[in-house]
């Protein structure tokens, strides 16, 4: 029986964590996600929100894409639409599809992004300090909240940042899809 997405993403976790030599209540403590949480992630019986991964790539200072991306396939030039990283977010109405081909070694990656009417997610710390955004809205209206100013964009409307603080994803009473590139944070 093949092992589900949850399944690969809970293993991931749990190496991610024991690589490192941490113990649940040491990511508890970095993370800001409950000990009690934490377990039933690694136990794959419960999926992690959005709010949660963006805790744990901030805790382990990795990408949300790096936190998902051994469970992906190897490095391939083209990657189909239907072969895509997706990972959805029932609880936030929200899903994120990695639409780069993985990679471990290019600098910069782009996923596209869906977030359901009336729907809010909030990121407390970037999981790269510095990390720079390239936001593009393809349909709905998105405010967008970085460094405590909120922008609204409309479709076609770009946002370039850089990422140093919380930040916050908010549609009003129609869904919002867009694009972010991530690319490598500077020093």
């Amino acid at each position: 029986m093949q092992a589900t997405l949850n399944d690969r993403l809970a293993e991931r976790l749990k190496q991610i964590r024991i690589a490192r030599g941490w113990s649940l209540e040491v990511l508890a403590e970095k993370s800001s996600v409950s000990r009690s949480t934490l377990s039933r992630i690694e136990n794959a019986e419960v999926s992690p929100t959005a709010e949660t991964l963006g805790s744990l790539s901030s805790a382990y200072q990795m990408s949300i894409s790096q936190l998902l991306a051994p469970i992906e396939t190897p490095f391939a030039a083209l990657v189909r639409h239907g072969e895509q990283s997706l990972w959805r977010d029932a609880d936030n109405g929200f899903e994120r599809r990695i639409v780069s081909p993985p990679s471990g070694g290019l600098s910069a990656e782009v996923v596209r992004c869906e977030l359901e009417a009336n729907r809010k997610i909030s990121y407390a710390a970037p999981s790269m300090p510095g990390h720079e955004h390239h936001l593009v809205v393809l349909s709905g209206i998105l405010a967008v909240t970085v460094d405590e100013e909120t922008r609204v964009l409309e479709a076609g409307d770009c946002l370039r940042y850089r990422l140093f603080g919380p930040s916050r994803f908010q549609t009003g009473d129609q869904p919002a899809s867009y694009l972010i590139v991530l690319a490598g944070a500077t020093s």
